[in-house]
Parts: structure tokens; sequence; C-alpha cells
């Protein structure tokens, strides 16, 4: 990692004023003055970690934070030249859903959204890719590999989440990830995008370092989640 991209978004560890170890965070705020210096990625590691997918239609607490860093994991895992750069592809999907803490959940459905939402959307995925050091939106191939690996994680979520399943069962049916999902809890959800992030922004490989443990969290019987006993 550069000097210029440890400015930009790093991951700041100074004691808060209070002497509890914890700094203040820059939480999300206008997006419309948003630059690559202003994202705070523990900020972000959080409200998309309290953020449940679906809206909150699902039985269980699901956040972004875990479904992100199920998406980023399964890109690192495919390997070979169909995965293309599979540091860069697995930390777009990582920060596939970021625009959310800044736009609300209507940053999941631009392509409905008016002309405005979808410049915002347009300024935050910058200034947040940028932060993280990516140059560049995904190429159209590199989207359509995203979209395919995003159905797959949606697979696995329907098969293991009460509720993740909207109606009947979909057309072109796409294999689920390998292995059960179980949700983990927030503050858990928020470490583990955290630690995926750091390892992707200094590793030349992402199938290395954190990739695989959200999967061995939900083998883990002393994990602590939500709902299991629902």
């Amino acid at each position: 990692m550069n000097a210029r991209n440890d400015r930009r978004g790093r991951l700041r560890t100074a004691m808060g004023a209070d002497g509890s170890g914890e700094r203040p965070l820059n939480w999300p705020g206008d997006p419309e003055s948003l630059t690559a210096e202003a994202v705070d990625f523990e900020a972000l590691a959080h409200v998309l970690a309290n953020t449940c997918r679906r809206g909150g239609r699902l039985r269980r607490f699901h956040s972004l934070a875990a479904h992100a860093v199920l998406m980023s994991e399964a890109i690192g895992n495919l390997g070979g030249p169909e995965a293309g750069d599979g540091r860069t592809m697995a930390l777009h999907a990582l920060l596939a859903d970021a625009g959310v803490a800044w736009l609300g959940a209507e940053a999941a459905g631009t392509q409905r959204g008016t002309e405005r939402l979808k410049r915002l959307q347009e300024t935050v995925d910058r200034a947040v890719r940028e932060a993280a050091g990516l140059h560049g939106e995904p190429s159209p191939e590199e989207a359509e590999l995203l979209r395919f690996v995003a159905r797959m994680v949606e697979a696995a979520e329907a098969r293991d989440i009460p509720g993740a399943r909207d109606g009947a069962a979909p057309a072109v049916a796409f294999p689920p990830l390998p292995g059960r999902i179980r949700t983990v809890e927030p503050d858990r959800a928020a470490r583990l995008w955290l630690d995926r992030l750091q390892d992707l922004r200094s590793s030349s490989s992402a199938g290395g370092g954190a990739a695989g443990t959200l999967a061995e969290e939900s083998r883990n019987p002393n994990d602590a989640t939500r709902g299991e006993e629902a």
C-alpha cells in the first residue's frame, strides 16, 4: 500500500478523546461533496453491519457487511482466468453496497431511481473506490461476473436464511455457494468486513489472508449469531 492510499480511507487507530480507545468515527453524511479523503472505512463497516439485507424483511438478521464478505470471498475463491484480477474483483465485490451508507436503501435500486440519485450513487462509488485504491469501475465483463456471483450468493442465502427467497423460485436457477450461511452479529460482521478490506488492500492475491473467514465462522458452534433458535 502506498502512502497516498494510506492517507485515503485509512483505518485510524488513535485513542478517543475520552480515553476509551475508540476514536470518533467520520460517519457517512452528505453524498454531494463526498471525496476519497472523507471516506472512513471503519464507520462504513459499522453502517453496513447494522443494515439488514432485503430492508429487514428476514426472520434472521443478515447484514449488508456479511453479504459483502460472502461476495468478496466467492470471487476470491474462483481462481482461473475467468476471474481476471482476483484481488481487484474481490475488492469491487466487497464495496458494491457501500452507497447504501450514504443514500439509504434507495441505492440498491438505482436503475429505477431518479437522475439525481444515479448521479449521487456515481459520486459515492467513485470516492469509495478511490479511497480503497481502485482505479475506475468494473469493465462490462467484470460487472457480468459480479452479477453471476451475486446470484450464487443470493441462492445460498435463499437456501439458508428464512425469508430470503423472494416469492417463487427464479426462472433460471443459479448454483448456490457451498457451505451453510449463518448470520453473524453486527460487531463481528464489521470486523470481518474490515479484515477483508485490509487483506485485499495489502495483498497481491484475493484468495489469501482473510478469504474463507465467514465460512469458517459459520462452522464454529460457538459462533455469536442471531436467530439460531428462531
